[in-house]
């Protein structure tokens, strides 16, 4: 430990000597204990901003490749065409469907049933009389007019209202007005069946109901097979598929099945640039950062791990078929760790091996799994990842350095008032001796009769 002298000139001076300097000059030795941990803590501090951005780009690895791996993910989305889209749309192709090409004949369009009444000319005549309803084969209903369902659109409102199975309304135009029943049920089941006893009181006219349409169902043959349907939207006929029928052709109709290839590439270049990322973190930390000093994770074991086990993971996994390892999915690993996506060899191996993708992806032991794994050892996910190890590492030793700094910095504190009550004492002796020198001058002068001056 050093010494600390006191300045304070001659001691009969009176000035005597800063008590305040003279305390943080003392103390200043005890507080250089606290330097090496503050340098420890520092470091420490800088690491968990490293460890948390690796543990971020890791997790985003994670959910890229997720994707991919995943049973429902990219690898199982369809794409769908038609050759004639006037003719048949395809709306959705799920997971469920299977890569292939089918023939279509639509020989003719669902029809939806509906009756409309005579023309009334002016729409709010009061009405009488009654309506009775059948909907295909269920019961018929009948709603009766009252004082709430007297004119054509508080009438198509009590129709509603019933439940019967259809919706009513008024339909207008230059002629008059008019009541539409259309049925909620499409195809030939939802066949209407309409009785009226309606007249429009008014012009004493009884209002008799008409065909609008007769309730049929779509025929079509598809590879062959000849199917109907109540509706023109139909998803029942390829497994997985759904497709909208808008007219009649007599041309066969192709509708391909295909598997969505460029979404899994988007997917895949997904994982590449997360890959990169993570590997741009650990590279950063071999080096040293502008001032010349080496970066806060030089030399970690931590990271040290992550490369050699992403590594590992990379070259590794079962074969599935065809594909064996990742450069025929289009992957390959620069000089500097970092990976390239090649998209006409991962279209080639798509096109030529799709199944056999999906289970170097999807299989147990295959390189999705494997990687997968190995990520969820890596990172903050799993309570067993290394970077989430590391991190709780990293918070133990600062609670610890913390409290020696906190502990420290109370004895401190103590030390300094001590001190300071103590010095100013002595300063305030100091500062009397003059004045006690005087004293005893003038008591010898008196004696003697001697100045001593």
């Amino acid at each position: 430990m050093g010494t600390v002298g006191l300045s304070f000139g001659s001691a009969t001076s009176g000035a005597g000597f800063d008590v305040a300097s003279t305390v943080t000059q003392i103390l200043a030795v005890q507080q250089a204990i606290e330097t090496p941990w503050k340098t420890q803590l520092a470091l420490l501090k800088s690491q968990d901003t490293i460890f948390t951005t690796l543990g971020t780009d890791l997790s985003a690895l994670s959910t890229s490749l997720q994707s991919l791996t995943d049973f429902s993910g990219v690898m199982s989305q369809k794409q769908g065409s038609s050759s004639d889209a006037n003719v048949l749309s395809l709306t959705a192709a799920n997971p469920t469907a299977v890569a292939g090409s089918h023939t279509v004949v639509v020989t003719s369009l669902a029809q939806v049933a509906s009756q409309y009444s005579d023309t009334v000319t002016n729409a709010t005549d009061a009405l009488s009389g009654s309506i009775t309803i059948q909907v295909g084969s269920g019961a018929s209903q009948t709603v009766t007019v009252d004082s709430s369902s007297n004119t054509l659109a508080t009438l198509a409102a009590a129709i509603n209202t019933a439940g019967i199975g259809v919706t009513a309304s008024v339909i207008s135009d230059t002629k008059g007005s008019r009541l539409s029943v259309v049925s909620s049920t499409g195809g030939a089941a939802g066949a209407l069946t309409v009785s009226s006893a309606l007249s429009d009181d008014t012009t004493s006219t009884a209002l008799a109901f008409k065909v609008g349409q007769a309730g049929a169902d779509a025929q079509l043959t598809v590879d062959g097979v000849a199917l109907s349907s109540a509706t023109n939207k139909v998803s029942t006929a390829i497994p997985g598929v759904t497709f909208q029928l808008l007219s009649v052709s007599a041309n066969p109709i192709q509708v391909e099945i295909t598997n969505d290839n460029s979404a899994v590439e988007t997917a895949l270049s997904a994982v590449v640039t997360a890959y990169n990322a993570v590997v741009k973190d650990i590279k950063t930390q071999e080096g040293k950062d502008s001032t010349g000093a080496a970066e806060p994770l030089y030399g970690s074991p931590t990271l040290a791990l992550i490369q050699s086990q992403l590594n590992a993971a990379l070259l590794g996994g079962a074969a599935s078929g065809a594909i064996t390892n990742v450069t025929q999915l289009g992957l390959t690993t620069g000089q500097d760790g970092t990976l390239t996506l090649d998209s006409t060899t991962l279209e080639s191996a798509l096109d030529n091996n799709f199944l056999d993708v999906t289970g170097f992806l999807q299989n147990a032991g295959g390189f999705g799994q494997i990687m997968a794994k190995t990520l969820n050892s890596l990172g903050v996910d799993s309570v067993q990842g290394a970077v989430y190890l590391a991190q709780q590492e990293n918070t133990a030793q600062e609670a610890s350095l913390n409290k020696n700094i906190s502990d420290q910095e109370a004895r401190i504190a103590d030390q300094k008032d001590s001190l300071t009550t103590e010095l100013n004492l002595a300063n305030q002796i100091l500062q009397s001796i003059p004045t006690q020198l005087d004293s005893f001058d003038k008591l010898y002068s008196a004696i003697t009769g001697y100045n001593a001056k």
